[in-house]
């Protein structure tokens, strides 16, 4: 216990670090990632190749490389900002590219003629969307949602290899300090345990109350 009552201000940092990271990320990645779905069965062509492209690009792309595309590959440009917030933009775009599939997946389970007797009645492609079928979506994909936000908070650990406040990094803090690196990680990984499970709690709620009797 010593490694955690020792550290525990460095633990509580780094934890802090990993929820700032996620909340944020996970904002950005459900507006894109609706914003994406949207243009992925928009009528306009032009927009259903740009969220292919988006999705295409991002899915098969390693997330450490588009941080280093993001964290080392922006401020070339001219555009200089903190590495968190870099951060943020690397796990949020990388995630509504998963975001984006499964409200598209949700989008093809709602029946065709629902959106058609919709346009009949008179409805622009966005009111169809935002009062008929995402609606009806929404509660089909609640649980790949959190699956996939579950997946971002993990995937935040990256983060830490470019000088960003998070929980895995403290391990090299507590490293130099001469502490067992083994029950540093076992802390570490309590702590990704409480984000996870808060993250698997709020959606089992959300399921229960919204989602598709089954």
């Amino acid at each position: 216990m010593n490694v955690l009552t020792d550290n525990f201000s460095t633990f509580v940092d780094g934890f802090l670090g990993t929820v700032e990271l996620t909340v944020y990320a996970s904002v950005l990645a459900l507006v894109l990632g609706f914003l994406m779905a949207s243009f992925r069965v928009a009528p306009v062509g032009s927009l259903r190749v740009f969220g292919t492209v988006w999705v295409t690009v991002l899915r098969n792309t390693p997330l450490t490389l588009l941080f280093f595309a993001v964290l080392l590959g922006l401020p070339r440009f001219g555009l200089v900002l903190p590495f968190k917030v870099f951060a943020v933009l690397a796990l949020g775009c990388y995630t509504s590219a998963f975001i984006c599939e499964a409200l598209r997946s949700g989008i093809n389970t709602v029946p065709r003629g629902q959106g058609e007797a919709a346009r009949t009645l008179g409805m622009t492609f966005g009111q169809t969307l935002g009062l008929v079928v995402l609606p009806q979506a929404f509660r089909s994909v609640i649980p790949p949602v959190g699956s996939t936000l579950i997946a971002l908070a993990k995937n935040s650990a990256i983060a830490g290899a470019f000088s960003v406040t998070e929980l895995l990094g403290t391990y090299r803090t507590l490293s130099e300090l001469g502490y067992n690196i083994v029950w540093t990680f076992v802390w570490i990984a309590v702590g990704y345990l409480i984000i996870t499970l808060a993250i698997s709690a709020l959606f089992n709620a959300m399921e229960r109350k919204w989602g598709v009797a089954r």
